[in-house]
C-alpha cells in the first residue's frame, strides 16, 4: 500500500550568484514493519530539484517521519545537480534513457508544444527548464524507475556544439 503526497513545491535560497532552485516531491512510499506492539511506519520520499535553467538533481530520503524523509531527498537532489543539455526551451535530439525495467523516450517538441509527459516524469522536466518536449514511457511505471530513466536520457543529451568540441572538429552553421 502505497501512502501517496505529490505536489509540494518550495523555492530554496543559495548563496549570492547561484540561481535558486525549486523542489517538487514526486512520490512519499509508507513501510509498515509489524512488531509485538503494532505496526511501526517508515517513509520515504522522492524529490526532484532544479533551477529551471538547465539544471536538475534526483533525490531519495527514508526516515520515520515525512517531513525528515522529504528534507533528507532535497539534500540528496542538491548533492546530485546535473547540468542538461538544451537548444531553447527543448532538448537537442530524441534520446532513450533506460533504468531497470523503465524505458522512457524524449523527443524535442515544437514551439509551443508543452511538456507532454506523466505526473512522475512532468516536474523533472519543467524543473530542467524544458517547456517542449514529447514523452513516451515503456515498461514499468514505477515512479523511482521513470524519474531515474528520464535523469539518464537528459544525461545523454549533447548539443551540437558539445558534439564537435568532443570530435575535435569545426561547427557548421
Amino acid at each position: 500500500m502505497a501512502f501517496e503526497r505529490t505536489g509540494r513545491q518550495a523555492q530554496l535560497s543559495l548563496p549570492e550568484g547561484e540561481e535558486a532552485l525549486e523542489e517538487h516531491v514526486v512520490k512519499i512510499y509508507r513501510c509498515a514493519c509489524v512488531v509485538k506492539g503494532g505496526r511501526r511506519f517508515s517513509f520515504a520520499a522522492l524529490v526532484v530539484m532544479g533551477d529551471r535553467n538547465g539544471h536538475v538533481g534526483v533525490g531519495y530520503g527514508k526516515a520515520k517521519e515525512v517531513p525528515m524523509a522529504v528534507d533528507k531527498g532535497i539534500k540528496d537532489a542538491r548533492k546530485k545537480m546535473m547540468p542538461v543539455s538544451l537548444t531553447g526551451h527543448t532538448i537537442p535530439h530524441p534520446v532513450v534513457g533506460h533504468y531497470g525495467a523503465s524505458r522512457v523516450i524524449l523527443v524535442p517538441g515544437p514551439e509551443g508544444t508543452g511538456v507532454i509527459a506523466g505526473k512522475n516524469i512532468r516536474p523533472m522536466l519543467e524543473l530542467a527548464g524544458i517547456r517542449d518536449i514529447l514523452t513516451k514511457a515503456h515498461g514499468s511505471t514505477s515512479p523511482k524507475n521513470l524519474v531515474r530513466a528520464t535523469l539518464d536520457g537528459l544525461r545523454k543529451l549533447r548539443t551540437g556544439e558539445q558534439m564537435a568540441h568532443l570530435r575535435g572538429a569545426e561547427v557548421r552553421v
